[in-house]
């Protein structure tokens, strides 16, 4: 088989997640490939706009099947923010600010907007749409979610962006304490790779 596939990433890490987790018989490619194509702007208002966009806007650009994926943390005390806002909650920091990371800056924003925020109000879920495109349409889309609830200070040092301050109570631990095979077992990208793969294989078994 010789299809050619495009991962809309450069990000050398969620690609070889994504491919390994997939595990299908195609030509692997990724936005590194392409380093003469503009960006696709995300303006869409959810997840899943936001991974059509890129997943056609890609393909239509590239001329390859595209698979794109949007995902976020989700605060049902905070109206569902920071949702598709999630990796710049905080803002862009000022040149002149201390050198704190983006993601620490984003979870600390979280914290303080629900620091008055009753236990049983603290739900939460990491939420990734993945998206399949050719250059003519839409083809695949998969959801995977992650439930969990926001604690009141960061715990663990694996992971990234907010997974320090998403307990998952059915391990007793933040996402950010679990091994990586744990996380993968149960995290939101992984669940929607799962959903994802055996619609690819069937659609890539089909002629034409």
């Amino acid at each position: 088989m010789n299809k050619k596939i495009l991962v809309a990433t450069t990000n050398k890490g969620k690609m070889a997640e994504l491919t390994a987790m997939l595990d299908v018989d195609c030509q692997w490619l990724s936005l590194a490939d392409f380093p003469d194509v503009e960006e696709v702007l995300e303006d869409g208002l959810t997840f899943a706009e936001n991974a059509q966009k890129k997943a056609l806007g890609y393909a239509r650009a590239t001329g390859c099947w595209t698979i794109a994926d949007d995902s976020g943390l989700v605060v049902d005390a905070l109206d569902g923010a920071p949702g598709i806002m999630s990796a710049r909650f905080a803002g862009m920091p000022e040149k002149d600010m201390a050198p704190i990371s983006l993601d620490d800056r984003n979870t600390a924003r979280v914290l303080e907007l629900m620091k008055n925020i009753p236990a049983e109000n603290r739900t939460a879920r990491f939420v990734c749409c993945l998206c399949l495109a050719s250059p003519e349409k839409i083809l695949l889309q998969t959801e995977g979610k992650l439930e969990g609830r926001i604690t009141t200070e960061k715990k663990g040092r694996s992971g990234f962006g907010y997974d320090p301050i998403v307990f998952v109570p059915e391990l007793n631990k933040t996402v950010a304490e679990l091994t990586a095979a744990e996380k993968n077992a149960i995290s939101h990208r992984g669940n929607a790779i799962r959903k994802l793969q055996p619609l690819l294989l069937d659609i890539l078994d089909k002629p034409g």
